[in-house]
């Protein structure tokens, strides 16, 4: 494959989507759309979760060092889309049908119908100029107990969660990483 030099882009690198969840001051759930997410390994299996700009959710982080991040899936692309389209600041944004659980060890909202979540809590931030990483201590991972059956096979599984990614390719799209359905949802025809 013959390559070429193109401006710097991420267009192409596909990226699994999480709604990030944190408590407003008054004890209201808030989720924000983020694809910046990642492992890296200081003694042990961590995350790192870059926000860009001035977010609601990143306010929250900063004040209680704690979010939960709940993997996006196919049934979840209306939420993701309206999380990603709706800052936080907007009044009345959590107005919305969707169900919320507490997380099982940190003091962060949860979304019922994300089948991998997890509760991370910040050990360290390293401010950019227009962003911010949090290298992020796994406390606890909460999965459908379907996802733990061995006895499926991986793709199975993967049938199971329904997983998409999202590319910021053209105006934005997201796929499904489904084996058995291998569709593509386009940006705002959820």
């Amino acid at each position: 494959m013959e390559k070429v030099s193109i401006k710097t882009s991420n267009n192409f690198c596909p990226q699994a989507l999480f709604l990030y969840g944190t408590y407003k001051e008054d004890g209201t759930p808030n989720f924000g759309t983020f694809c910046w997410f990642s492992y890296c390994w200081d003694s042990e299996m961590k995350v790192m979760a870059c926000i860009g700009g001035e977010k609601l959710t990143k306010d929250h982080i900063h004040a209680g060092k704690v979010f939960s991040a709940n993997l996006a899936t196919e049934a979840l692309i209306p939420y993701a889309e309206y999380f990603g389209n709706t800052t936080g600041y907007t009044k009345g944004k959590m107005d919305i049908p969707i169900e919320i659980e507490h997380g099982a060890v940190l003091p962060v909202p949860i979304l019922k119908a994300s089948p991998w979540v997890f509760e991370l809590e910040v050990e360290q931030s390293v401010p950019l100029n227009g962003g911010e990483i949090f290298i992020c201590k796994i406390r606890n991972v909460l999965a459908a107990k379907e996802l733990t059956d061995e006895e499926k096979s991986a793709e199975e599984r993967m049938e199971l969660v329904a997983p998409v990614i999202w590319t910021s390719s053209g105006n934005g799209q997201y796929f499904s990483l489904n084996p058995i359905k291998k569709e593509t949802f386009e940006k705002n025809k959820t």
